[in-house]
């Protein structure tokens, strides 16, 4: 069943010893689908790691073309597992959506998420590793408009929201469409964690 997600961040701390990981390429993430959510839930009291392909900075895009903030990862996608986490986020950016649709270890960590029943979140054009991950069929979800098509050739249900919250496949999943949608998108993953949703 799906819903959309609420409001948990009225609370403070309410994710006070939850941990979060973050997929990301090296190039081409867009900026606030990394940063903002990054620092909502550690203002949230989570402890967030990003993690990316290469120990360099992340070189963030505005728009997919505007140069943004660089960023320091804390660790690399081949140094890391999904124990010791709650939930794994996967930001946007079509350049490192696509790239990071192809990595391999990038994809482990997500099926290794979902194996577990944690929850998994993506906005933008991070669901599209959903498809290669096989964690698309038979979930609702939502994504930038123009990756409907591959979501749906997947067997996604999808819906035309701000916010997606899934239930009822084995693990949470969050998505969400696109950087306006991303205060939505972050108290999903606030509330999520909070509650400790069940998969039904």
């Amino acid at each position: 069943m799906a819903s959309d997600g609420k409001n948990a961040l009225d609370r403070k701390y309410p994710l006070d010893g939850k941990n979060v990981l973050v997929l990301t390429t090296n190039y081409g993430t867009e900026q606030d689908e990394l940063t903002r959510p990054v620092a909502a839930l550690r203002a949230a009291g989570a402890h967030v790691t990003v993690a990316a392909q290469k120990p360099g900075d992340i070189r963030t895009l505005v728009a997919d073309r505007d140069e943004g903030d660089r960023v320091r990862p804390d660790t690399t996608l081949t140094r890391t597992t999904a124990d010791g986490f709650d939930a794994v986020v996967v930001p946007g950016g079509t350049v490192n959506a696509d790239r990071l649709r192809t990595d391999q270890d990038a994809r482990r960590l997500l099926s290794a998420f979902a194996d577990t029943g944690k929850p998994v979140a993506a906005i933008c054009h991070g669901p599209w590793i959903l498809v290669d991950s096989g964690l698309a069929g038979g979930r609702e979800l939502t994504s930038y408009p123009s990756l409907r098509p591959d979501l749906e050739n997947a067997g996604a249900t999808w819906l035309d929201r701000e916010v997606v919250v899934d239930t009822a496949g084995g693990h949470p999943l969050i998505t969400s469409r696109r950087p306006k949608d991303i205060d939505a998108f972050t108290r999903a993953i606030v509330d999520t964690l909070d509650t400790g949703a069940i998969p039904a």
